[in-house]
């Protein structure tokens, strides 16, 4: 009889412990995957028209004029326009074709526009330290390109190691996405360092 009790009392036990109170490499690579600012897709803002030397020179204009997708004339640098010279910046034939269904009619007309580019994929959660209620969960990811233009600008073969704040709170651990005290998962995907 005192065996039954005992085991029904550690049933109950285990039953009212939620899987969220134990801070597993498991539960911090679902929090992270399921993170509203980790799942939200990476825009490239493509501007036509004339622009700065600096932005023309800027990594995601060189990858979209090497793949041809947009050509560039000198152009007259208007006011507030620096530094010279300026570039007047137009999507080629094929430019248009692998642009025109990633953005809507509205946007067509405009001279910038965002157009969805990659997507955040975790890879492995590498590390995990606990203090008290709060933790540091190290981790790696990679982009996953969504269509051409995102290939063009983000290899998916590039791992980033980043760090992220969690907190333990009565309903179990949480991943901080957002903080000015903590690394917050914002910050962290901002400030990645590819890993060696």
């Amino acid at each position: 009889m005192h065996k039954k009790s005992i085991s029904l009392i550690l049933l109950l036990f285990c039953i009212s412990c939620s899987p969220r109170y134990f801070l597993t490499r498991r539960l911090a690579s679902d929090l992270i995957a399921a993170s509203e600012v980790f799942r939200k897709p990476q825009p490239v803002t493509l501007q036509t028209g004339i622009i700065s030397s600096r932005d023309y020179t800027s990594p995601e204009f060189l990858a979209l004029q090497q793949h041809g997708w947009i050509s560039a004339s000198n152009a007259a640098c208007p006011a507030g326009v620096v530094p010279p010279p300026c570039w007047d910046i137009t999507l080629t034939p094929s430019g248009v074709d692998a642009v025109h269904t990633l953005i809507s009619a509205d946007d067509a007309a405009k001279p910038s526009f965002s157009i969805p580019a990659a997507r955040r994929e975790l890879v492995a959660v590498t590390g995990i330290s606990k203090q008290g209620n709060v933790a540091d969960v190290e981790f790696t990811w990679h982009w996953i390109p969504l269509n051409e233009i995102g290939a063009a600008l983000y290899s998916s073969d590039v791992r980033y190691q980043s760090n992220v704040a969690f907190s333990d709170y009565d309903d179990g651990w949480r991943v901080i996405e957002h903080s000015h005290q903590e690394q917050c998962l914002d910050d962290a995907l901002k400030s990645a360092e590819p890993s060696r």
